[in-house]
């Protein structure tokens, strides 16, 4: 895979994260935060299992136990941000969740430097903050007074950068993308129902309630955006990885227009193309750069 498939491969992931953000949302009306995350990811270990199976009977090497730590500690991860992220939805807006989301463009590529010592391509800062301007501008620029929910968002915006750049370094290391999502999504759907068995009350009509809004996140939100970032990002840095995934606040946008007739208005257009230019110029910057060397 090239580096322009990788990261086409991520802006599709986007793509399906932000046509999942209305079904994140609608589900907290039947079930609890916890719940759901449990049920989504259930559903994608079981569909990622016979993929990981055929996957490691032809991997050239057995995976050894820090591996095995490795890929549940991002199963760890994901569990929290998915949590802060779910539970923060109960008392914050849409409109500020996306954007508090989306903090982690920022995030990441201090990261990269201090934990990897990954230099980004330069063009990677600005491009950062003018995905971030644009996020800001797609959800209006205007948000209420902080509370619990954005908080919690902002927190979940922290565990993203980390997952993305966890995902990045183990899925190089071990080239097993499907062992790598199947494991990860074991361990946060375990996380996930176990705490939902002590907090949340069980009922199986509200999970057919939800069942809709389960089965869009488990097998596309989960199983199949989540397993492209895991192969994608063998193939890019995490830093560019992370301005490509942030797509899901533009893909929100777009879905919600054309399936909800919503309107964005003259801020949302001009995100929009402040997220297009950002992902054009780290898409295009580093050939630039090279022809400009010969």
């Amino acid at each position: 895979m090239t580096r322009k498939q990788a990261n086409l491969s991520l802006l599709l992931a986007g793509a399906i994260w932000g046509m999942g953000f209305v079904a994140q949302s609608s589900a907290m009306d039947n079930l609890g935060p916890f719940l759901f995350v449990g049920l989504r990811f259930l559903i994608a270990t079981l569909i990622l299992l016979p993929l990981a199976w055929r996957e490691s009977h032809a991997a050239p090497r057995t995976l050894q136990r820090k591996d095995w730590f490795g890929l549940s500690a991002i199963g760890v991860v994901l569990f929290l941000g998915m949590a802060s992220q779910q539970t923060g939805l109960l008392t914050t807006t849409v409109t500020n969740s996306g954007f508090l989301t989306g903090l982690y463009v920022i995030v990441t590529p201090f990261l990269a430097v201090a934990l990897l010592r990954e230099r980004p391509h330069f063009i990677v800062w600005p491009a950062a903050t003018l995905t971030l301007g644009g996020i800001y501008l797609l959800s209006g620029g205007d948000f209420s007074k902080l509370r619990t929910g954005d908080l919690l968002t902002i927190l979940c915006a922290g565990f993203w950068a980390v997952q993305v750049i966890m995902i990045g370094k183990f899925s190089r290391d071990t080239a097993r993308p499907f062992t790598l999502s199947a494991v990860q999504f074991g361990v946060c759907a375990l996380l996930g129902l176990t705490v939902a068995m002590v907090l949340e009350p069980w009922k199986w009509e509200a999970i057919q309630a939800a069942m809709k809004e389960i089965l869009y996140a488990g097998i596309f939100s989960s199983g199949v955006a989540f397993t492209l970032q895991a192969v994608a990002q063998r193939f890019t840095t995490g830093s560019q990885a992370a301005i490509f995934l942030s797509s899901e606040a533009l893909f929100a946008a777009l879905f919600g227009a054309i399936f909800l007739g919503e309107r964005m208005g003259v801020k949302g257009y001009f995100g929009c193309a402040l997220m297009f230019a950002s992902m054009l110029l780290v898409e295009l910057a580093p050939e630039w750069t090279k022809r400009a060397k010969r």
